[in-house]
């Protein structure tokens, strides 16, 4: 397995770089991953990362709900009795973004094909991509959609995308850089970026610290602030316009991050701690527990 030690920044490369806390991998290896933070622009990332090549192993897991649509575990049925209004509300935002009803959508990190098929369903032209060869096909099974391979990403005609969404997929890019120029190429002048990730600034990442189940070590390599985020996509010439919260999320990490925390969970306090974090982001939305960024050329 060869690992990734960084020496500078990932995102701004500068060499002001130190560790932070440590996180375990409690989805599949149990391992212990280092995480560093960079002084100039914010960004935290994980350090000793297996590579593009070494870390598939690390997804292959039945409770990676994004590749097994798994509904096993109290968490999991809840993520699933909210997905269809998740769904409505990122259907109303491109559609407010854009100022489009319908368009060209680039689904990057598709999983299993849900948000595809429910954009398809509302009159978009939806083009998914997927790297997860198992997820592809839980996508045609359960939702009657074609995802293509990732390799197709460089196969598109340039600025042919009113909106290009990725749903928690950028903390997983090996390629940073050139997957943003990419990006940048493929959006069309009107068009709009949606990339949603976690915000290490929120109220429950403070609380629950290195049991904060959104460091998702070592699949999210980078673990972004608003103002890391802002100063990447300046780099890559790419504008932020705004961010919108996405509420549900501070619920759905503080359960599974009480779990790690005690072992077996606890619905009260997550709760507590996730409305909490809500009440705190209704004040500054850039504490929410996750947040879409939405930009463009």
């Amino acid at each position: 397995m060869s690992l990734i030690h960084y020496t500078f920044c990932p995102s701004c490369d500068s060499d002001e770089i130190k560790p932070v806390l440590s996180a375990v991998d409690h989805t599949v290896s149990r391992e212990q991953f280092a995480i560093w933070q960079c002084q100039g622009c914010g960004l935290r990332f994980t350090q000793d990362v297996p590579d593009a090549a070494s870390i598939g192993p690390y997804y292959h897991s039945e409770e990676y709900i994004s590749h097994s649509n798994t509904t096993k575990g109290l968490v999991n049925r809840l993520y699933h009795l909210v997905r269809r209004q998740t769904l409505a509300d990122k259907r109303h935002l491109i559609q407010s973004a854009t100022r489009r009803k319908q368009g060209k959508l680039l689904d990057i990190g598709a999983g299993t094909g849900a948000f595809v098929g429910f954009m398809q369903e509302s009159g978009w032209e939806v083009t998914g991509l997927e790297p997860e060869a198992a997820a592809r096909e839980r996508a045609l099974t359960d939702h009657n959609v074609r995802l293509l391979e990732m390799d197709q990403l460089e196969r598109l005609p340039g600025e042919s995308y009113d909106a290009i969404t990725l749903w928690h997929v950028l903390e997983h890019v090996h390629a940073l850089h050139p997957y943003l120029e990419r990006l940048r190429a493929l959006v069309n002048k009107g068009g709009r970026i949606f990339i949603a990730v976690p915000n290490y600034t929120s109220y429950d990442a403070k609380v629950y610290r290195a049991k904060w189940a959104a460091y998702d070590v070592p699949r999210h390599l980078y673990h972004f602030s608003p103002d890391a985020m802002d100063r990447l996509l300046t780099r890559h010439g790419l504008q932020l316009h705004y961010s919108q919260p996405m509420w549900y999320d501070s619920f759905y990490i503080s359960m599974i991050s009480e779990k790690y925390r005690n072992g077996k969970g606890n619905i009260p306090a997550a709760v507590y701690r996730g409305l909490v974090s809500n009440v705190k982001a209704f004040i500054d939305k850039s504490k929410c527990s996750s947040l879409i960024y939405v930009a463009g050329k």
